[in-house]
C-alpha cells in the first residue's frame, strides 16, 4: 500500500495574553513569520501578533488509507494545544482542514512533466 502525504492547517486565535506573554511573541516574530512557513512534521508556527492575534500551525504527517487523514487532523490538532498549553499561551477557536496530497489536482508543470514521463 502506498503512503499518503497530508498536509494539515491548524488555525485559532490567541486569547487572554498578558503584556509579557505578547512581548514574547512579538520578540520572536521573525522566527514565526508567514514567509517562513513550512508545513513540517513537528509543526511550523506563524503569527503577526502585531496585526491581528490569529496563529496558523502547519504539520506533514502521513497515513496509508484515505480515512487516516482524520486522525492527522486530530494529531495536529493535539500538538498544537501542547505546545500553547505549554506555553502559557490562552487560545480560543481552534479548528483544523486537512489535504490529501494524493487527491491534490496536479499544477501545469507536473502535467507536464508526468506527460513527458509517458510518453
Amino acid at each position: 500500500m502506498t503512503t499518503r502525504t497530508f498536509r494539515v492547517t491548524v488555525r485559532g486565535v490567541f486569547d487572554g495574553l498578558g503584556a509579557e506573554q505578547r512581548a514574547e511573541l512579538l520578540s520572536r516574530a521573525a522566527d514565526h513569520d508567514v514567509l517562513r512557513a513550512a508545513f513540517t512534521p513537528e509543526g511550523h508556527l506563524s503569527y503577526d501578533i502585531a496585526a491581528r492575534p490569529a496563529f496558523t500551525f502547519r504539520f506533514l504527517d502521513g497515513g496509508e488509507e484515505e480515512k487516516d487523514i482524520l486522525e492527522a487532523a486530530e494529531r495536529a490538532e493535539e500538538a498544537a494545544r501542547a505546545w500553547l498549553t505549554e506555553r502559557g499561551y490562552g487560545y480560543k477557536n481552534l479548528r483544523s482542514s486537512a489535504e490529501d496530497l494524493s487527491q491534490a489536482p496536479l499544477g501545469k508543470r507536473q502535467r507536464r512533466a508526468a506527460a513527458q514521463r509517458q510518453g
